[in-house]
């Protein structure tokens, strides 16, 4: 808001309108483009090393999180920062005990111990504040009482400076993050020092607003609510309950019959469901911090002593362990369990989070088996199907309600791996849908079939392994196919049916409906489907015209949208 884009405030997440994350082509004062976390460091760090190899003198700052410095990537900027010690780098640490999620770890463990000392208490509460308002203080410390107050600070916390210092930086702080006169000072006399300062800087969360303070996390991505009583507004229709929960009940019910079922997430306990774990059975819960990396070749060591682990992480999230899953769970084909959330389409936070890739990238890694639900009870038994299976297994599954089908309270039957599944038939045209495009391929069915054009609809279930047994001789038979996915086509489910297809010298029509090789803006889900053409009437539309059929009896056609046309 006080860099140019208060008149716009209004527009924050929606379409066209402000970004909900740091964009470059937005603001020149968004330096670095950001979604994901513990990237700030190092960014600021190839600024501060480009600036002295051209012979400039700006000034580099990094702000991180408490919670970020979990991250494996900020723990290694620092050390390479502290590596060179005539490259001025200033990074503020941001500690407020928060993040997503109330941050885990011994550094965490480390800081909020240090925060709650009875000497930072004591420098930090009422005193301070009683002693300003003395008469003959005139509302301010004196200098000599702010350099005593500093140096009991350091004498009261020693080893937190320590741990910076040792590592290379200049360590400066704590320091009161609501004390504008105090942050000023100490920001004036980290950008006289040569080389990396680190300014450590109390926040909380959510300041100055009451209901924020009291539940942080909760208001981390606060939905509308009413700003008097704090509460969020309620729907106007009743939802489904969405798949995460869903997910997250099925679980525990698994955990309570198996003890060596382990959830495991990266920070994202709430967003992934496991909070719902972490609360009925702790035991058997572990969240590794915003670490996927360590989170995926943790549970590897779990799968190689017995247990089952099962590690939910957003999709576009799990892009940061591509190496792990291929090196410490493919090759060595171990059995670990990873749901994907908030794959496909996310909406409002836009290209940094939009779960478009994993399609792509799990086709890639060995010995994996892939699948993704048609509604909320095929995840059930899905998931007791990954439980089962003597080997890597992942599910994906979209942000938002499900399908509100009835759901299995026990006895969930694991699915055949590798089998789809015949929803309807048709002798026009064969449709073989990925997931959450399953009901949106069955409504464009029906539009079809009002025009006279009778599909056939697959509920494909398996990316690996593809079920050609089902698919194949209906796609000889029908000679026209169409993919349905939520995700990149570059690499995807129907790159995957068309290579299969060719490799059986079944060189047959097939258009692919997913999203193409562009990056999804922030939008509503509603939105972005019709930006990218995925409404059923759309889909209904390109496939008339791709096999030249006559859209729809009346003649009257929804207009293509213009990234199509292009």
């Amino acid at each position: 808001m006080i860099t140019g884009r208060y008149g716009d405030f209004h527009t924050l997440r929606q379409q066209g309108g402000v970004a909900g994350y740091l964009k470059r082509c937005e603001s020149h004062f968004d330096h670095f483009g950001a979604g994901h976390a513990s990237t700030s460091i190092s960014a600021a760090l190839g600024m501060a090393i480009a600036r002295d190899r051209r012979g400039e003198s700006y000034k580099c700052v990094a702000v991180i999180g408490d919670g970020a410095l979990t991250g494996g990537m900020a723990l290694e900027a620092i050390n390479h920062a502290g590596h060179l010690p005539n490259t001025p780098l200033l990074v503020v640490l941001n500690d407020n005990d928060m993040s997503i999620s109330p941050p885990v770890g011994a550094l965490s463990t480390y800081l909020n111990r240090m925060r709650l000392s009875p000497p930072m208490q004591f420098l930090s509460g009422s005193v301070e504040e009683s002693m300003k308002h003395l008469p003959f203080m005139g509302g301010e410390l004196p200098p000599e009482l702010n350099r005593l107050k500093e140096s009991m600070r350091r004498l009261a916390v020693p080893k937190v400076g320590a741990v910076f210092e040792e590592l290379g930086f200049t360590y400066m702080g704590p320091i009161d993050g609501h004390d504008i006169s105090e942050m000023t000072r100490t920001f004036q006399a980290a950008h006289r020092v040569g080389g990396p300062v680190m300014v450590h800087v109390v926040t909380t969360k959510g300041k100055g607003y009451p209901y924020a303070e009291a539940d942080q996390v909760g208001y981390h991505a606060q939905s509308a609510f009413d700003l008097d009583t704090g509460k969020a507004r309620p729907s106007k229709t009743p939802k489904p309950p969405s798949y995460s929960k869903v997910f997250g009940q099925t679980l525990v019910k698994l955990c309570e019959q198996d003890s060596t079922v382990i959830g495991i997430t990266a920070a994202m306990a709430t967003g992934t469901g496991l909070d719902i774990l972490q609360k009925a059975i702790p035991a058997q819960y572990v969240d590794v911090g915003i670490a996927e990396q360590h989170a995926v070749t943790l549970a590897g060591g779990m799968a190689c002593q017995g247990l089952k682990p099962v590690v939910a992480i957003y999709s576009t999230f799990l892009q940061r362990a591509f190496d792990q899953l291929i090196h410490d769970i493919g090759i060595q084909k171990l059995p670990v369990t990873f749901v994907l959330d908030r794959a496909g389409i996310v909406g409002a936070d836009g290209p940094t989070h939009q779960g478009q890739y994993d399609i792509s990238y799990f086709r890639a890694i060995p010995n994996f088996t892939v699948m993704a639900p048609r509604d909320e009870a095929e995840l059930q038994r899905m998931l007791v199907t990954c439980l089962q299976h003597d080997g890597p297994a992942a599910l994906r599954i979209p942000r938002g309600p499900g399908e509100g089908v009835p759901l299995m309270e026990e006895g969930w039957e694991p699915l055949p791996i590798g089998c789809g599944e015949t929803l309807c038939s048709g002798d026009d045209l064969l449709i073989v849908a990925y997931g959450s495009m399953v009901s949106r391929a069955l409504a464009t069915a029906d539009l079809l079939r009002a025009s006279g054009i009778e599909a056939t609809v697959v509920n494909a279930r398996f990316l690996r392994p593809l079920d050609e047994a089902l698919i194949h001789p209906l796609a000889r038979r029908i000679g026209k196919v169409v993919t349905m996915e939520e995700g990149a086509l570059s690499g995807g489910f129907g790159a995957a049916l068309l290579e299969s297809l060719s490799d059986h010298d079944l060189m047959l029509p097939l258009l692919r409906l997913g999203i193409p090789d562009q990056l999804v803006d922030h939008a509503t889900p509603q939105q972005s489907f019709e930006a990218l053409g995925l409404t059923p009437e759309q889909m209904k539309e390109r496939i008339c015209n791709r096999f030249e059929w006559e859209a729809s009896k009346t003649g009257t056609t929804p207009e293509t949208p213009s990234l199509l046309k292009r």
